[in-house]
């Protein structure tokens, strides 16, 4: 049975229909709400602590947790469990420190973009790290963007067995439609909506295989049997172990992901979305592994997996598994979590055209209207979208080549500005400049002519490098003090 035979029942078709157009209802809904820039970019500075816990957990995860985790446990075993790990971790902190003293700042100086606050911080009247910074975001974030609409249109192509470019441009329309109605605001609770059906499909589905199995220890001896090394959480080695752990080094680093901490209406109650949305990671993250365990479990070769893709394992166990109903909402699923991270991405391209370059670079002398920031804003939404449809219809092999090391170049670039500039006083706009400069060279560089020799995944080398260059160039760059 082919994958999207399933889907041609009624009722999957209508839930997994509904799935993709409940956004654009929810874009309607939060319409009024958006009001001017602020409210167009970081939610006026109101969102909900559970807003705020769900949407960052949503946007950071995309198809490479629904997809990539699951497909990485089906081939490694247990041991996949570590790419889950630096990620919760990190972001578990990142709430409650980097986020709150991030909104603090951001509020203090009226920014509405990690370029506005940056700049703001270092008095950096050249507006330097603004013009390095977008170009370091038009890098990664359009192929980002890109990729996750080409992963969008091959699952809908899939599901729905229609050639590539409709379901491409389906899937753009999907997401510009309600972006540009509701900006940020309709994004966040997108995003909250997506999160509760990831959670359905990613703890349902692996305790229903779990009690098929006999439990967990049946799924352990087969496995164990089929593969010792697969149970096993250290065979992997403590290279790839370190590597994969080195993941979460990114977190701080993405634009997408922090400015949910700028849009929080209080942030006090960060302590409470780190409780809530750590929670949800770990569940999330679990289940991804699981759902992969229980495909080698039901399909020891992957010679039988569609194209033999591993990362398909999510739809042949779903449609295996559960009836017409959740089949429909599990699909869905998959494609909710592609487009949450795409929308979030795409804000953060319209916010540095619109923001850090129009507004406060080319026009900077010239005072514009509310009204016309946010229409313009709504413009570069629109033209951004098309121009990553674009990408991932001609440059496929290049999309998805960048975005293997998009997550580490802008965790060394911005991940590494942000911690110094919130943690360190000394630090000076020439050394958040060379951090930024070093984070994005190294990985582009190691990701070039060092990967395959040290087998070290090139974030970790980047983002030690990038501290090292703010703190060396800092120091040598600090105004001293006038004697008296």
């Amino acid at each position: 049975m082919e994958l999207y035979d399933k889907l041609t029942h009624p009722l999957a078709f209508v839930i997994f229909i509904l799935t993709l157009f409940l956004p654009i209802l929810i874009g309607f809904l939060t319409l009024r709400r958006t009001k001017n820039q602020s409210d167009f970019f970081i939610g006026g500075r109101m969102m909900d602590k559970f807003v705020v816990a769900l949407s960052a957990v949503s946007s950071g995860r995309s198809s490479w947790l629904v997809l990539g985790v699951s497909g990485m446990a089906y081939t490694l075993g247990v041991g996949a469990v570590w790419a889950v790990v630096g990620y919760i971790t990190v972001e578990m902190f990142q709430f409650i420190y980097i986020g709150r003293k991030l909104r603090q700042a951001t509020e203090s100086y009226q920014s509405l973009t990690l370029l506005d606050y940056f700049e703001s911080r270092f008095n950096d009247k050249q507006q330097l790290i603004r013009l390095v910074g977008s170009i370091i975001i038009t890098i990664f974030i359009v192929a980002y963007v890109a990729a996750q609409f080409n992963a969008g249109a091959k699952s809908l192509s899939t599901a729905l067995d229609v050639p590539f470019l409709p379901a491409l441009l389906i899937s753009a329309l999907l997401i510009l439609v309600y972006m540009v109605m509701g900006g940020y605001i309709a994004v966040a609770y997108n995003d909250v909506v997506r999160a509760i059906i990831l959670i359905i499909g990613l703890v349902i589905f692996p305790a229903y295989g779990l009690a098929k199995v006999g439990g967990l220890s049946a799924l352990l001896q087969t496995l164990a049997q089929l593969n010792p090394a697969s149970i096993d959480p250290l065979s992997l080695g403590w290279g790839a172990i370190i590597g994969f752990i080195g993941i979460g080094l990114g977190s701080p680093g993405q634009p997408h992901i922090v400015v949910r901490y700028m849009s929080i209406d209080d942030e006090d109650k960060l302590r409470l979305s780190a409780i809530i949305g750590t929670f949800w990671n770990v569940v999330l993250g679990w289940g991804a592994v699981f759902i992969g365990l229980l495909g080698r479990y039901f399909v020891p070769s992957p010679e039988k997996l569609p194209n033999h893709d591993p990362e398909m394992i999510y739809l042949v166990l779903s449609s295996e598994f559960f009836s017409p109903l959740l089949y429909g909402l599990i699909i869905g699923g998959i494609f909710a979590a592609i487009l949450s991270t795409a929308d979030s991405q795409l804000l953060v391209v319209a916010s540095t055209f619109v923001r850090d370059l129009y507004e406060k670079t080319f026009k900077k002398s010239t005072v514009i209207d509310e009204k016309t920031k946010l229409k313009l804003s709504r413009w570069v939404v629109f033209f951004s979208g098309l121009l990553a449809v674009l990408l991932a219809w001609i440059a496929q092999d290049l999309v998805f080549w960048l975005v293997l090391f998009a997550w580490g170049g802008l965790g060394a670039a911005f991940g590494t500005a942000l911690i110094f500039s919130l943690y360190w006083r000394k630090t000076t706009r020439a050394g958040i400049l060379a951090g930024m400069i070093t984070g994005t060279i190294v990985v582009i560089a190691w990701k070039l002519f060092l990967k395959k020799p040290t087998g070290l995944y090139e974030l970790i080398p980047a983002f030690a490098l990038a501290c090292l260059a703010i703190w060396a160039v800092s120091l040598f760059s600090r105004v001293p003090a006038s004697k008296t």
